[in-house]
């Protein structure tokens, strides 16, 4: 059974920065639980972060930092009041892909937006709340380790390749 790494504040866990959860209630989403397929992670507390902590976004030189310019070097996570929390990130980022080498799981449905989890879009890096393409660390760690990444607001795309993966199995 293909096991599906998934943000644990879209199931409910309150692990967000502001202490939150951005539950996804979603057909999809309880019967992939039932079937005990998902793999509950955040890859910001993993990584040694508090609840609540303060935001963060990537920044670096360019319109292209993100958690791939974060993994090269040239990009770095920091709060509003410029701490950098890089190291935090990537070890949480390095965690997350553990997790899904262990579990088996070659996809991930992440939480969008974030600078862990964002699979297409991640914030300017300015604080002001501007959206700008790209992909968060975690993302972009685990899509180098050949796990395909979602957003959730993509389960039916996650689930036709689910299917896709079922089907080679077969």
């Amino acid at each position: 059974m293909e096991r599906i790494l998934v943000s644990a504040c879209l199931l409910g866990s309150r692990v967000r920065y502001d202490g939150g959860a951005k539950r996804v209630d979603d057909q999809l989403l309880e019967r992939w639980r039932d079937e005990g397929r998902l793999v509950s992670f955040c890859p910001e507390v993993s990584g040694g972060l508090p609840v609540p902590r303060p935001p963060a976004e990537i920044v670096g030189s360019g319109s292209s930092a993100d958690g791939a310019a974060v993994l090269d070097g040239t990009a770095q996570v920091v709060t509003e009041s410029g701490t950098d929390v890089t190291e935090s990130f990537v070890r949480g980022a390095r965690l997350a892909v553990e997790a899904a080498r262990r579990s088996g799981a070659r996809l991930a449905i992440l939480k969008e937006g974030s600078p862990s989890c964002g699979s297409h879009r991640i914030y300017d890096g300015t604080f002001s709340g501007t959206p700008t393409p790209g992909v968060g660390v975690t993302t972009a760690l685990l899509e180098r380790a050949g796990v395909r990444v979602f957003g959730e607001d993509e389960l039916q795309s996650a689930a036709a390749y689910l299917e896709e993966l079922e089907a080679r199995q077969r």
